[in-house]
């Protein structure tokens, strides 16, 4: 580790929604960022041009040899790897009563993102976070379908739940160097959900705090468990309430 350099934090799925904002949120908390994506390369590009310290790499997470490199690559950059948030995922829209739309091949793609994945780039970045010398972290960013029976599918909301309960083990595991949380979002206000309007409405009609969160609320909260020195093994749900109606 290269004394008196920032702490590196690498954000999976970080040029949009959730992901850029705990990215641009850390980057304003002192940290160099690596900014990952799979597809938007030229706005993962144009994004870390637009910080003061800040990469940009590609990787296909469904590839094991690309998170292989990823983290390579990530930790090489500045000689150290402090945060690991892992917030890219999959997702397949499919009603929870069509039990054959629910093919074996989609059970699979969705786990081996949204599971495997994360799971693999937490065993490789492993090394790298036992040597930080500021209470290096993993934030995996779950769903409230983790949780609840909710989601859209059946197969994303196990991959979640997966994640979830992945999540605690790890935290007991790598326990007490590393700290291991999660975050379980409900609906969040991103390009994506903007036309969901039955969503939206049961967020303002239900939830306690009658909208749905923006990504910047779940960056707040990022940047929470990252500077907490003590808390390992939370699942933080961040619904609004919405689960407790």
């Amino acid at each position: 580790m290269k004394p008196g350099t920032k702490p590196v934090a690498l954000i999976t799925g970080a040029t949009s929604g959730i992901g850029a904002a705990i990215t641009r949120r850390l980057a304003a908390d002192g940290f160099s960022v690596v900014l990952h994506s799979r597809n938007s390369a030229e706005a993962g590009r144009v994004m870390a041009a637009g910080m003061e310290s800040a990469i940009y790499l590609q990787a296909d997470l469904a590839d094991e040899s690309e998170r292989v490199r990823l983290i390579e690559q990530a930790a090489a950059h500045w000689g150290r790897l402090d945060v690991l948030v892992n917030n890219a995922g999959v997702s397949r829209v499919i009603s929870h009563d069509d039990l054959q739309a629910a093919t074996p091949t989609i059970w699979r793609d969705l786990y081996e993102v949204n599971v495997i994945a994360p799971w693999q780039l937490i065993t490789e970045a492993e090394p790298y976070l036992r040597r930080s010398d500021s209470s290096p972290c993993i934030i995996n960013i779950a769903s409230h379908a983790g949780i609840r029976p909710k989601g859209a599918s059946i197969p994303y909301a196990v991959s979640k739940a997966g994640l979830v309960h992945m999540t605690k083990l790890l935290a007991v595991a790598l326990a007490p160097v590393i700290r291991v949380n999660a975050i379980a979002p409900g609906l969040v206000d991103t390009p994506m959900t903007a036309n969901w309007e039955v969503a939206q409405n049961l967020w303002r009609e239900r939830a306690p705090m009658r909208r749905a969160a923006r990504p910047e609320d779940i960056a707040d909260i990022a940047a929470m468990l990252v500077a907490s020195e003590y808390l390992t093994g939370e699942i933080i749900m961040a619904d609004g309430g919405f689960n407790l109606t």
